[in-house]
């Protein structure tokens, strides 16, 4: 069992105050990617301009812990290049967040599935970009 002592203060303050929630309509890649073990979805959306994330909403439907991993992987990838965004880890998710407790260090693994699912939607759409 764990509680909110068991959480990092960014994560509290991720989960309380979440950034970058929403969907970007007509978005140039998007992805929904699923835990089916504890039921957490994720949808990322992406705005891309001359090979950078301009932008990027996410929807969560999870635990706290989805949505705050959710909302540091958008933090960490706008405005970043795609070469930049295809580096990102979910231990650079965890760690940018303070840490998370063991039992749920898969959220952070389904941040970075979501990240490089909608990446990969990206890359299907527009092949040429794929260095």
């Amino acid at each position: 069992m764990h509680g909110f002592s068991d959480y990092s203060d960014k994560v509290l303050d991720h989960y309380e105050n979440p950034r970058n929630v929403g969907e970007i309509e007509n978005p140039d890649a998007s992805a929904t990617v699923g835990n089916p073990a504890c039921g957490d979805l994720m949808k990322m959306t992406f705005r891309i301009v001359d090979r950078v994330i301009v932008d990027v909403k996410f929807k969560t439907f999870g635990c706290g812990a989805a949505i705050a991993t959710s909302s540091m992987a958008t933090e960490l990838i706008k405005g970043k290049t795609l070469e930049e965004v295809e580096e990102l880890t979910d231990k650079a998710v965890a760690e940018a967040l303070g840490g998370l407790p063991a039992i749920k260090m898969h959220c952070s693994v389904l941040a970075e599935d979501a990240v490089k699912a909608a990446l990969e939607d990206y890359y299907k759409k527009h092949p040429e970009d794929r260095r």
